[in-house]
């Protein structure tokens, strides 16, 4: 549980409204929106029992989130949000520690090529160069994860793609938080009102990402999902992405991909951002860490069989 003061969920949704919106906006320059965002997320505390640790994985610096008490804990590749042009490991230092807690796993936030000075695929690139970092530096694909939040979902669920058309080891599951998967914003409700993001905000990132191209690799709900790892999707209830995630699991479960889906109901766009300041965040990424422990867990244990049965 989270300890502390706690903000309640709407001054915490009023506070994001105010300092979070105005400045994801088109006429806001690029640098001082990375600037702002993690000037603002820079003092926020890490889960306690926690501790951080930088590193590299394909190439790229990592922040890597280890739990005191998880010597054998699964792994996780964090892909973080931010329009693919904003984030950082900082930004997400409250999510993913708490991820680390509550799933007893070492979550490592990849700080990936940033469009548009480096547009698709830069970004795509570093998130499977990390994942087979992880796989060449011994850890399991049973044991490992990949997630990601907004922007950071559709590169999971892409490099997910990427590996099983590679031949690669697929993870045991995908964590998808909020995840921006219609690039082109076919399905953004205009009844809906998000407390963080603007439209034409996505738009100009969805255009410094994609350089102007129209490259089928964009369109991640019209793929064939068929081979991917269960899926657990996490979406708020006020967001003008929670269609998106709709739509993939409709999608998946259509492919024969296990998927839980999850509406959060009265948060906002990455509300798991605010985890240990406010208790509803708190609470949805330990029911996220507690989801994707439990998949390991099961992918362990079929792997296991599945070894068992060829040595026999």
């Amino acid at each position: 549980m989270s300890r502390g003061p706690q903000v309640p969920v709407p001054l915490m949704r009023a506070a994001v409204r105010a300092l979070v919106r105005p400045v994801l906006g088109p006429r806001t320059p690029l640098r001082m929106q990375r600037w702002w965002l993690d000037t603002v997320a820079r003092p926020t505390p890490v889960a306690e029992g926690v501790d951080v640790r930088r590193g590299e994985l394909g190439g790229r610096p990592v922040e890597v989130f280890v739990p005191r008490d998880g010597a054998d804990g699964p792994t996780v590749l964090y892909l973080h949000g931010g329009g693919f042009t904003i984030g950082s490991p900082v930004t997400h230092r409250a999510l993913a520690s708490h991820l680390a807690a509550a799933s007893g796993a070492s979550v490592h936030v990849l700080d990936y090529r940033l469009a548009p000075e480096h547009p698709f695929p830069a970004a795509l690139d570093d998130a499977v160069a990390a994942y087979r970092d992880l796989l060449a530096r011994g850890a399991r694909p049973a044991r490992t994860v990949l997630a990601g939040d907004s922007a950071g979902g559709w590169l999971a669920l892409a490099a997910a793609l990427r590996l099983r058309d590679d031949g690669d080891p697929l993870p045991a599951a995908l964590g998808l938080v909020s995840p921006w998967l219609d690039l082109q914003g076919s399905a953004w409700p205009a009844d809906r009102t998000d407390a963080m993001l603007r439209p034409d905000w996505l738009r100009r990132c969805a255009a410094g990402f994609t350089a102007g191209a129209d490259a089928p690799e964009f369109a991640l709900l019209d793929a064939d999902l068929a081979g991917l790892p269960p899926m657990t999707v996490h979406a708020g209830s006020e967001e003008i992405l929670l269609d998106d995630a709709v739509r993939l699991a409709r999608a998946a479960r259509a492919a024969g991909v296990p998927v839980d889906l999850r509406r959060l109901d009265g948060l906002w766009h990455v509300a798991h951002a605010s985890a240990g300041a406010v208790r509803a965040s708190t609470a949805a990424v330990q029911a996220l860490g507690a989801a994707l422990a439990a998949r390991c867990a099961g992918s362990q244990a079929d792997s296991a069989r599945a070894d068992g049965d060829a040595a026999a």
